[in-house]
């Protein structure tokens, strides 16, 4: 029977995995990638995201990558860009 963790960590791989589906990031043929890459590394991703094939945990993690925002640098980089003596409304 699966935790509320692992069915966590299921969905998030399932909304990240159809998102790069929905970008059209999965389609068309594959390319084999090669890496040296710590077994530890390895282990403990696959430990916390709860994926137990590499080659899936690959995609995964270049799906993420590939998918990510830019919010937080787009937020911090408009520091100052407001006038602190403007009006709020609370």
């Amino acid at each position: 029977m699966a935790t509320r963790h692992e069915d966590h960590l299921s969905q998030r791989h399932e909304a990240v995995v159809a998102a790069a589906k929905a970008a059209g990031l999965l389609s068309g043929t594959n390319s084999a990638v090669g890496a040296r890459v710590p077994r530890e590394l390895i282990d403990r991703a696959k430990m916390r995201s709860g994926i137990a094939s590499t080659t899936d945990l690959v995609e995964y993690a270049l799906a993420k990558v590939a998918l990510e925002d830019d919010f937080g640098a787009r937020l911090v980089s408009r520091k100052g860009s407001v006038p602190a003596d403007i009006a709020l409304r609370i």
